[in-house]
């Protein structure tokens, strides 16, 4: 069965290991969602889990790069396996982390998200065509993202207590990682629509813990999350390894 829609196209070397991988990531996180509201419950947090941590198997797997070397792939001549991968990896342990104890462990999970953060702006930065000269759309919806976060600190700040410090560096970490994206230019909207659902499931959960509970939280948090990781994931692959790959390498070097 073809599941090229699920991964936005063909994709070379994904094999049929990722495709199961990718079909348990779907159905984990779907379950995960029609069940938002008996939660929590035993396995939910493995639910929740599997969900990002096949998409993390993936990217490990499908990104390495082929090598000449007799020992087989050589993964630092190329990356982006391993900084796409453990960028999930850590998503995927803050989930757990948020799961288990939310009062308790936030903190550590806020934790896990900022390093999550700065990995994959380390992987967009990578990825930027350079010498960098971004065009107006990039530019203006940057400004847009920049202005957004600025607002949202803004009307947080007066109920953060004692974890305005983290919070605020949370913000600026994932705005930061958000322009990273947008500049870094990909030839599809994939990877930029899913930072930008990334950063809506964010405010979506602060809004809720430090001001009012926002209607249908539950659900909102966890389908625009989801995507966004989705749309991270593996609209990076479909940049690496998908029809475009050569085009885009045409316009880097050229």
């Amino acid at each position: 069965m073809s599941l090229e829609f699920l991964t936005l196209g063909h994709l070379r070397r994904f094999s049929a290991v990722d495709r199961t991988l990718l079909l348990l990531s779907i159905i984990c996180s779907f379950t995960y969602l029609l069940t938002r509201s008996w939660q929590p419950y035993p396995g939910s947090v493995v639910l929740k889990m599997l969900s990002i941590a096949p998409l993390a198997v993936i990217a490990f797997r499908t990104l390495r790069e082929p090598s000449t070397n007799p020992h087989g792939v050589e993964w630092l001549r190329d990356r982006d396996n391993v900084i796409l991968g453990a960028a999930l990896a850590f998503a995927s342990m803050g989930d757990v982390l948020l799961d288990l104890d939310p009062p308790r462990l936030f903190l550590k999970g806020l934790f896990a998200f900022l390093v999550a953060h700065f990995i994959y702006i380390l992987l967009f930065v990578r990825n930027w065509v350079r010498p960098l000269r971004p065009k107006g759309w990039q530019l203006a919806l940057s400004a847009v993202v920049l202005v957004y976060s600025m607002l949202l600190s803004q009307w947080l700040a007066p109920g953060l207590g004692t974890v305005a410090g983290p919070v605020m560096l949370y913000v600026c970490a994932i705005t930061v990682m958000v322009v990273a994206a947008i500049l870094a230019g990909f030839t599809k909207p994939w990877v930029y629509s899913g930072v930008i659902l990334f950063l809506i499931s964010d405010s979506i959960i602060a809004a809720s813990k430090f001001k009012s509970p926002v209607p249908g939280r539950e659900y909102l948090v966890w389908a625009t999350y989801y995507l966004g990781q989705y749309g991270i994931a593996i609209g990076f692959l479909r940049e690496k390894l998908g029809e475009n790959k050569k085009a885009m390498e045409t316009v880097a070097t050229g």
